[in-house]
């Protein structure tokens, strides 16, 4: 029997025990970053772009081949509804197979200048051993953004998921293996001690990281590194805005509003977390998205029937309610219908859809990320009104307005402080778009041709040619 700490996963769903993993201490620390640093530099030598590549496509097209038998293990891990988890696993292969597309481009030599007697280049090297830290709430997706590029860049990678998800890095190192990826190039670790994670990334011989989780952990990721010169990724919350103005149709939008709001229970970094209504058509549209969230069932998330599972924890539970708590005690007033007892005795971690009216800026709900299937509205009088709502807050995640007028829509997009702005859309990372956060939501990016960018350093080849 190991006499390692172990971590357990707590099922959100029925909050028993469901996996174990021996957890990595300080004293696994030499070990796991020298053996990476000979793998990449074995990797380095015998792998080139294009069979880098070929080990990519491989493991991308075993991946989607597992998709549905993997979807079981990701619902009773973090809670979401079954007929939505294959769903993740294929697009996260579709992000990966995107990125495989762009990669020779972004990837490739870019010539200086010409100059008679010279050849001068700049060559993108991998960074040696990159260390990925990425959170539970969409772990395929999040953890495909850094895989897939730092890989095809040439790097070794050391794998951190949360306690949540402990098995989905586990199936990326597995596919990678079938696809023939050598030893230690990827290596998966599991930690919950912040202080470990702070003393691997100090440690000499990692090259970069890359954070995705809350602001917090991304700032204990950023203050780990400060004694070393080296990239810091990082992909952190959001409070993000929606704007809907007069001119739409207000039963689309209210369907829309609801869904990019509470799909996967809120639990994601750019659900719409705050809307603002202009006032023309402020009663109609709570009057609709009150309709919409009365179709929407929470339950179990096995049956196949319910839209809404539990939250990740009881704690996130308890935060989501103290912020739902805190407007109601500052006079805001909740519409949600009664519909939702029977999902809500299922257990703690089974929160309903909440609806809150009479918000403004001084509640919880409206300046910090909820992360909970929480739909704040509040009244605005005008396009501007809503522009200076929307930006007042220290994160700049996404956006989005919903007009029938695209060109005011883009003219007040340009004015919103967020690294995606949406217009008629939401909750959508693009392939072939920077994902990036402003502000307090993050620095640097993944995603698009410019995912590469963190993952490579410049080399400059200055070569003249000797007269014979």
């Amino acid at each position: 029997m190991s006499s390692k700490p172990v971590l357990t996963t707590i099922s959100p769903i029925t909050q028993k025990a469901i996996h174990t993993r021996d957890e990595f201490g300080p004293d696994d620390i030499p070990a796991v970053v020298e053996a990476s640093k000979k793998a990449f530099a074995s990797f380095k030598a015998s792998y080139n772009l294009e069979a880098r590549q070929k080990l990519v496509t491989k493991a991308l097209d075993i991946l989607e081949s597992k998709a549905e038998s993997l979807a079981h293990d990701l619902t009773e891990q973090m809670g979401r509804p079954i007929q939505y988890c294959a769903k993740e696993i294929k697009t996260a292969v579709l992000r990966g197979r995107y990125m495989l597309k762009v990669s020779s481009e972004a990837l490739k030599d870019i010539p200086g200048d010409e100059e008679a007697g010279f050849t001068r280049y700049i060559r993108k090297e991998p960074l040696g051993s990159v260390l990925v830290i990425f959170a539970w709430n969409y772990p395929y997706l999040i953890l495909v953004n850094s895989l897939v590029p730092a890989l095809l860049a040439g790097n070794a990678l050391i794998l951190k998921p949360s306690p949540q998800t402990p098995t989905v890095p586990e199936t990326f190192l597995s596919v990678l293996k079938e696809a023939g990826l050598p030893d230690d190039v990827v290596q998966v670790i599991h930690c919950g001690n912040p202080d470990t994670l702070s003393k691997l990334i100090a440690t000499p011989g990692i090259s970069s990281v890359t954070f995705t989780g809350s602001v917090v952990g991304g700032l204990a990721a950023q203050q780990a590194a400060s004694k070393r010169i080296i990239p810091v990724g990082l992909e952190l919350g959001g409070n993000d805005p929606a704007y809907i103005r007069s001119d739409v149709d207000i039963k689309w939008a209210a369907e829309e509003i609801v869904d990019g709001a509470v799909f996967n229970s809120g639990q994601s970094c750019c659900s719409i977390e705050r809307v603002y209504v202009h006032q023309d058509i402020y009663d109609k549209f709570v009057d609709e998205v009150v309709g919409v969230v009365k179709n929407y069932k929470l339950g179990d998330p096995f049956t196949g029937a319910s839209h809404l599972g539990p939250v990740i924890s009881v704690k996130s539970a308890q935060n989501i309610r103290k912020h739902i708590d805190d407007a109601l005690k500052s006079g805001a007033k909740s519409l949600t219908p009664d519909v939702f007892q029977e999902g809500e005795a299922l257990g703690e971690t089974f929160v309903r859809p909440e609806i809150l009216v009479n918000v403004d800026h001084n509640m919880q709900v409206m300046k910090e990320e909820t992360f909970g299937p929480v739909i704040p509205i509040q009244k605005v009088s005008s396009d501007q009104e809503a522009v200076q709502l929307m930006n007042d807050s220290d994160l700049g995640l996404t956006a989005s307005i919903w007009t029938r007028d695209i060109t005011t829509g883009e003219k007040l997009a340009d004015s919103v402080e967020a690294g995606t702005v949406f217009v008629n859309r939401a909750d959508y990372p693009s392939p072939d778009l920077a994902w990036t956060g402003w502000k307090n939501s993050g620095r640097g990016q993944t995603l698009s041709r410019f995912g590469f960018d963190q993952f490579v350093r410049l080399k400059n080849f200055h070569l003249k040619q000797v007269p014979s």
